[in-house]
């Protein structure tokens, strides 16, 4: 008998010696508060030649993070996510660029667009006649 009280006495305080350090430190740990107070807003938009994107293979892709700040691989993240922010995150509201003369060259470019804009789910797609009007159709947001 007294070998088993010893035995749960030592059992006892070992689980307090190795898991309590554990369980104080991740309800104090600044690690389970949110990383941050936005909403994520991390897209991954592609480009490639032809009709659609079921039939193309894309050329390239970028990243685009623009919650708490703009980042990404982007060539223009700052830009791309301020005009994104203006059109409250609709592809097709964004402005095209004034002065921008393309010619009637039918040469199909697809762009996609998935990932989640302030914490919503989106996934786009859109045919541009060319190159030239894919990159007219924003001041930013497409060109890469």
């Amino acid at each position: 008998m007294r070998n088993t009280a010893r035995w749960a006495a030592t059992l006892g305080l070992t689980a307090t010696a190795v898991c309590g350090p554990l369980a104080g430190a991740s309800l104090a740990s600044p690690a389970t508060a949110p990383a941050s107070l936005y909403a994520p807003s991390a897209l991954v938009l592609t480009v490639g030649h032809g009709e659609s994107a079921a039939t193309t293979s894309p050329l390239r892709a970028v990243t685009l993070t623009c919650a708490p700040q703009a980042t990404g691989t982007h060539p223009a993240a700052d830009a791309a996510c301020a005009e994104l922010r203006h059109a409250g995150g609709d592809f097709d509201a964004l402005s095209a660029a004034d002065g921008v003369m393309c010619t009637r060259e039918y040469a199909p470019v697809v762009v996609t667009v998935d990932g989640v804009w302030q914490g919503r789910r989106l996934s786009y797609e859109r045919t541009f006649a060319n190159q030239c009007v894919k990159n007219a159709s924003s001041a930013s947001v497409f060109t890469f």
